[in-house]
């Protein structure tokens, strides 16, 4: 069993600042890709920023510059530094990792953290 627990969000104006964390925890052999989704009601779940296990990072048109992705693989976390908050970033954020375990191999989901910017 692998647990992901997100934390960080929060209510902030536009133009703000949030840091969303996501540690992972359980019977973990080796966690390859961790990313950051995120849904907005009456939306799809899109893709916000993704990075690899060597630190490789991807992130969504709409996010590029002003957030960050990054990781600490000694303490199984991911990170998203969101910074210049519009009110189009308001969603549900989800962190998602793709974990090997002795006995299994798939992503895994965090139960998500909620982030609203006002405008």
């Amino acid at each position: 069993q692998v647990q992901l627990v997100e934390s960080g969000g929060g209510w902030v104006q536009a133009g703000g600042s949030l840091r969303l964390s996501c540690a992972a925890s359980g019977s973990i052999f080796k966690i390859n890709a961790m990313a950051w989704h995120r849904q907005a009601p009456g939306k799809q779940r899109e893709l916000v920023a993704v990075i690899s296990s060597g630190g490789s990072t991807n992130y969504a048109d709409s996010v590029k510059g002003r957030f960050t992705i990054s990781r600490d693989n000694a303490k199984n976390t991911v990170y998203l530094q969101m910074n210049n908050l519009k009110p189009e970033d308001t969603a549900l954020y989800y962190c998602a990792a793709d974990v090997i375990s002795p006995t299994s191999v798939g992503r895994s989901w965090g139960q998500g953290t909620q982030v609203t910017v006002s405008s």
